[in-house]
């Protein structure tokens, strides 16, 4: 079970790594670009993922709920330097996740208690897929690890069905032929590679 553990920390770890290359490779005049979430620019983007982290240390490390953390981090968290932002929020939620105990504790999200390895695996998967919309957007490799895309595929295959209704996913396409792990992630997602 500790390897397992180990494992995940490594993904995760791993995945914000994916993430901040391309965050760092935006440049100036790219974070008004359209990203394939078609409501969001790359600054929006960033921008979600950022917060995304922000709420990991209240919710793993100070057992918050999601009522007290509130509105903290609704609107824009950027501000002026979008990658000294995601760099400090990426921080923090890779302290939280590899402290000493961490992924032993339940965490209160939005759908109820959950344990925080699942929670781990859910941030993980997220990096991972949102690396892919940034390097479209900016023109980046779009080739993603495959060890991080097998994690990605393995975690989201089980439920993937259920994120279209969530409002939050376009709903799955149908994989391009052949049998890239990557595409069918993609597909999963509402995603054309």
């Amino acid at each position: 079970m500790e390897q397992d553990m180990s494992t995940l920390i490594a993904r995760h770890s791993a995945a914000l790594a994916l993430f901040t290359e391309r965050v760092h490779a935006v440049r100036p005049d790219q974070w008004g670009e359209p990203t394939p979430c078609t409501e969001w620019s790359v600054r929006d983007l960033v921008n979600h993922l950022t917060a995304e982290q922000l709420w990991v240390p209240d919710l793993v490390t100070d057992g918050a709920t999601i009522a007290e953390v509130g509105d903290a981090y609704e609107g824009d968290v950027l501000g002026g330097d979008p990658r000294a932002a995601w760099d400090a929020a990426a921080r923090a939620a890779r302290r939280a996740f590899a402290a000493p105990g961490a992924l032993e504790r339940t965490v209160a999200l939005s759908y109820g208690e959950t344990p925080a390895p699942a929670y781990c695996a859910q941030m993980t998967t997220d990096a991972v897929v949102h690396a892919w919309d940034l390097s479209r957007a900016i023109g980046a490799p779009e080739r993603l690890p495959d060890d991080l895309v097998a994690f990605a595929l393995d975690e989201v295959t089980p439920y993937a069905a259920q994120l279209s209704q969530t409002g939050l996913f376009a709903p799955p396409v149908e994989p391009p032929p052949g049998d890239s792990h990557q595409a069918r992630l993609l597909a999963l997602l509402g995603r054309r590679a």
